[in-house]
């Protein structure tokens, strides 16, 4: 596998779209999985989409240590992730919300490639959602030769969007 460039990640950030978001949120004391099902267009083939299936898992959020972003870990999803972790430190990003660290895991991928359109594709599987009402599934495009980053900015805006909840948590509980 290649080495990944800050330019071939700021790329799939840009262009990976959450189409279809859970219904719930990165739970404050307590461990939260969610399923996933990540769309992308393979690069030199005309209406041929890979579609990965997976969950990924959130641990609960601690408080963040001093040493900071050292401890955000992306198990199971391999060297992209290392690649991430570098850009992202060197980027900055919005730090207000990662006031405490995550581990997240990759699990369960499956994959299958099928000759048909992005927009046809995203549709059916939008559809089947919405009949089978899992409220854990996210409907992802991305990149598909940086998968792992698409996936990778799905969890981060998940930390984002639960950010609010969590810190009101902890609050409450006293421990912030």
């Amino acid at each position: 596998m290649r080495s990944l460039s800050y330019d071939d990640i700021s790329y799939a950030m840009e262009t990976t779209s959450v189409i279809h978001e859970p219904d719930r949120r990165i739970d404050t004391f307590g461990s939260t999985n969610f399923e996933y099902c990540l769309i992308t267009e393979l690069m030199d083939n005309a209406n041929q989409v890979r579609i990965r299936e997976g969950r990924v898992e959130a641990e609960r959020p601690r408080i963040l240590r001093p040493e900071g972003y050292s401890d955000l870990m992306f198990e199971g999803f391999g060297e992209q992730a290392e690649a991430f972790r570098d850009w992202f430190k060197e980027v900055g990003g919005n730090l207000s919300f990662l006031k405490y660290g995550f581990n997240f895991a990759a699990r369960d991928i499956r994959e299958s490639v099928v000759h048909e359109a992005v927009e046809v594709v995203s549709d059916r599987v939008l559809e089947d959602i919405r009949s089978s009402g899992n409220p854990s599934k996210a409907v992802i495009v991305g990149v598909d030769d940086t998968w792992e980053i698409s996936l990778i900015k799905f969890t981060m805006e998940m930390v984002e969007k639960s950010g609010d909840i969590n810190v009101f948590d902890f609050q409450r509980r006293g421990l912030l």
